[in-house]
């Protein structure tokens, strides 16, 4: 038996007034998840720990059956493993978005939905004014910036030290950003025993808040972002950095799970990559895969199929849910939803019913990213799971309520993994 989790970032909602009540997964047209649903079983599982963020780097973590207790960094380290950034032990990796500001406030997270090739040249441009500067006043390479994808960047900071608060910039639209700058954690007497190879957790936010203020000044002066702004179109006018820690420590799944002896990750998302890349999966990369609603969702099927004609084990991510849900457009979100059914599940369903191999299909969102508030929610999600042979229950169609009454009931974290990888 082979198995394949396809994971719609954000694709659970809640229920919408203007769809009568409906959620999003109950209005939108998708034929392929019914028909795995109504063949196989369902249910709902809790993606996020208690005490833990309700971020796609928890709830992707959780789902793949690691402790979030053990292995848990941030999302910086595991973009840091995607974008092949080796850390060393005194590193301190922190994700950086590239985002919009607007009269004091937090616009949007994406900057302007900024492509790739644009944030390059900002990236390279605020390692050159910003961090060589800081390097030389501090006498080593200090601070870093690494380009990832489209707004979503890394800092790496020597000796930086992870017991900071920082806001992830999706959940504070519209919001004064002033007050989000970043804090240090109290420690108590935890504190003061320090560690010296890194700064304070006081030292690391101010040397981080400085980035984010003299990033503005500098991204102001950019060519890139004078053309938009007389264009009167949104600038990405600032940093800001969220989620980071030291280098992870997890085992791979072929270690947990003797079902896998091989597998692979099929994402546009660094961090999903960095996730694949702790967990022993080969990270598989498709032409115009994009992480917005315009993916190459045929080319991500292909992927996929020729991915388990080869392993056990294949993780495919699309993100184009969560964006349309932090951007708060409703049409764009079910679009999403109705492509990765017809797009991406269903050509996935068609070629491996013709195998001789048994396949066992999952199907999931990582966490909830209702359209009406453009943040994580960490309620629990719906899950189905499809093989041929599977004894179904009595649910007719997938979505966040029918799921409710699925014979798996309610899982919690590392059981889904479980419960899945056992399926033989």
């Amino acid at each position: 038996m082979k198995h394949i989790i396809i994971l719609g970032d954000g694709m659970a909602d809640l229920p919408v007034e203007r769809l009568g009540g409906k959620t999003l997964l109950q209005y939108a047209r998708k034929p392929m998840m019914d028909k795995l649903a109504a063949e196989g079983r369902c249910g709902r599982l809790i993606t996020v720990p208690e005490g833990f963020p309700p971020g796609s780097e928890v709830a992707n973590t959780a789902i793949l059956g690691y402790d979030l207790n053990k292995v848990y960094e941030g999302r910086g380290p595991l973009e840091a493993a995607s974008i092949g950034y080796e850390m060393a032990d005194d590193d301190f990796a922190i994700r950086c978005n590239i985002i919009t500001l607007e009269d004091g406030k937090i616009i949007t997270h994406n900057g302007g939905n900024l492509e790739t090739k644009d944030a390059d040249i900002l990236i390279q441009y605020l390692n050159e004014n910003l961090a060589k500067p800081i390097n030389e006043r501090e006498g080593c390479e200090r601070v870093k910036f690494i380009t990832g994808i489209q707004y979503r960047h890394l800092l790496v900071i020597k000796g930086g030290n992870k017991h900071i608060v920082c806001a992830p910039p999706h959940d504070h639209p519209n919001e004064e950003w002033k007050p989000l700058l970043v804090k240090a954690q109290d420690l108590g007497d935890l504190d003061s025993l320090g560690d010296h190879r890194r700064l304070s957790p006081q030292q690391t936010a101010d040397l981080l808040n400085e980035l984010i203020l003299k990033s503005q000044e500098l991204l102001a002066e950019h060519p890139y972002n004078k053309a938009k702004a007389a264009k009167g179109e949104r600038q990405a006018n600032s940093i800001w950095p969220w989620s980071g820690g030291y280098r992870p420590s997890m085992e791979t799944l072929m270690a947990q799970y003797p079902q896998v002896k091989s597998g692979a990750v099929i994402s546009a998302v660094d961090l999903i990559r960095g996730i694949g890349h702790y967990a022993g999966l080969r990270i598989i990369e498709v032409e115009g895969a994009t992480g917005l609603a315009d993916t190459n969702y045929e080319g991500k099927a292909q992927a996929a199929i020729e991915a388990l004609k080869r392993d056990d084990f294949v993780f495919v991510h699309v993100e184009a849910s969560d964006e349309a849900g932090h951007d708060g457009d409703l049409e764009l979100k079910l679009n999403t939803i109705e492509y990765l059914d017809q797009r991406l599940i269903k050509p996935i369903y068609n070629e491996i019913i013709t195998w001789n191999e048994p396949v066992a299909i999952a199907v999931l969102p990582d966490h909830l990213t209702p359209v009406e508030m453009r943040i994580h929610v960490g309620q629990p999600v719906p899950f189905l799971i499809w093989y041929n042979g599977i004894q179904a229950d009595d649910i007719q169609q997938y979505d966040e309520v029918s799921c409710v009454s699925g014979s798996y009931g309610l899982l919690k974290l590392d059981e889904f993994m479980h419960t899945f990888m056992n399926i033989s």
